[in-house]
């Protein structure tokens, strides 16, 4: 559904007069009355945050924010720092690819630009892991690019506003051509940002606050239907389950055996305690005959499970105390040092699981 055009404008005038009284204070934002004063949006800390916020939470990236802005406070800082530890102070946060891809990003925006930024969405498409959304959004509100920024939150909004039927993803496209209509020539970023606090604070998923909407007047699926109906999703299909196992292996001191994952693939370069061969395709052995040191008496501690974006895992814990000699990329870490070690979260929960189990096994 196309929307008339004398009503874009006014669009887009209402929700900046909304944006400039309500925009949500974010460590990472450039706010409005800043804007007006000449501030100019950091774009250093706008693509570290849209990276962090791919798929995650602004209430968990908050922290990982500030930790990596005091360790690397601009990309020369972050281009400096190795991998690991970019990995070990990205662990918990989850898509892992998205920190490799920081470094890479960074080394290439200080080899190939200067250290400074492209100025627009076509050439920040250019830097690893940097796609059409992150390219917009930074172009937008570091630069002033008019360019259409869709996330989840643009994409509820404006398939609230024009009433589209059509399900997602087949309604990217159309989504993406009305945003763009609806972008102004001045105030970009502004705009975006005000989209994405409407979506985030008002125009939520389930119990819309309508009644204080700005744009509530040209909401169409207000007048006509029901908000909550959009955007329309095709049905969920069942994510596959796959099973593993997973050692917990302790010496004297008390130290853990981890090991460093392979260089490609899911959880690439992350730590983990060693585990069977799954993978998103296929289950690993779920008993101790993968284990290391396989003759000691492992103790059954019980299942985890994590949910990845395509596939659930479910990993039987085992643990136990012996001593080896590590093999290459493994090693044993201290009780005062795994707290540092870039574990994923399902290791955590490994880690948690047999732990626990062992403090209630001492207690009976």
């Amino acid at each position: 559904m196309s929307a008339p055009a004398e009503s874009l404008p006014s669009i887009a005038d209402r929700l900046l007069a909304w944006y400039d009284r309500h925009a949500r204070e974010l460590p990472w934002r450039t706010g409005p009355a800043e804007i007006a004063r000449g501030v100019r949006p950091d774009p250093y800390r706008i693509w570290l945050s849209e990276i962090m916020l791919q798929q995650t939470t602004v209430a968990a990236v908050k922290d990982y924010f500030a930790k990596f802005t005091e360790k690397w406070p601009d990309v020369a800082a972050l281009a400096a720092a190795s991998e690991d530890d970019i990995l070990k102070a990205w662990a918990g946060l989850g898509y892992y690819s998205r920190a490799r891809n920081l470094k890479k990003c960074a080394d290439a925006v200080m080899a190939d630009h200067g250290g400074r930024f492209p100025n627009t969405s076509d050439g920040l498409r250019t830097l690893p892991g940097v796609g059409d959304y992150t390219s917009a959004a930074i172009a937008a509100i570091a630069f002033g690019e008019p360019v259409a920024v869709v996330d989840g939150n643009v994409e509820r909004v404006v398939s609230r506003l024009f009433v589209i039927d059509t399900p997602l993803p087949e309604a990217k496209k159309q989504i993406r051509t009305l945003t763009q209509a609806l972008t102004p020539a001045d105030r970009p970023g502004d705009f975006a940002q005000a989209m994405m606090d409407l979506g985030a604070t008002l125009c939520t998923p389930k119990r819309p606050a309508c009644l204080h909407c700005p744009l509530r007047e040209d909401c169409r699926a207000l007048g006509e239907s029901d908000p909550e109906r959009f955007p329309v999703k095709p049905p969920k299909k069942a994510k596959p389950v796959r099973r593993g196992a997973a050692y917990v292996l302790t010496n004297a001191q008390g130290a853990i055996l981890l090991e460093k994952r392979g260089d490609s693939g899911l959880l690439a370069g992350m730590t983990q305690v060693p585990t069977t061969g799954w993978t998103a395709r296929q289950d690993g052995a779920t008993d101790t005959s993968e284990a290391p040191l396989p003759a000691v008496g492992w103790i059954a501690c019980g299942t985890v499970g994590h949910v990845f974006t395509h596939f659930e895992l479910r990993l039987d814990v085992f643990r136990a105390e012996g001593d080896l000699t590590p093999e290459p990329r493994q090693w044993w870490s201290a009780p005062e040092t795994i707290a540092g070690e870039a574990l994923p979260t399902v290791m955590k929960k490994v880690l948690v699981q047999a732990l626990d189990h062992e403090s209630q096994h001492d207690l009976d």
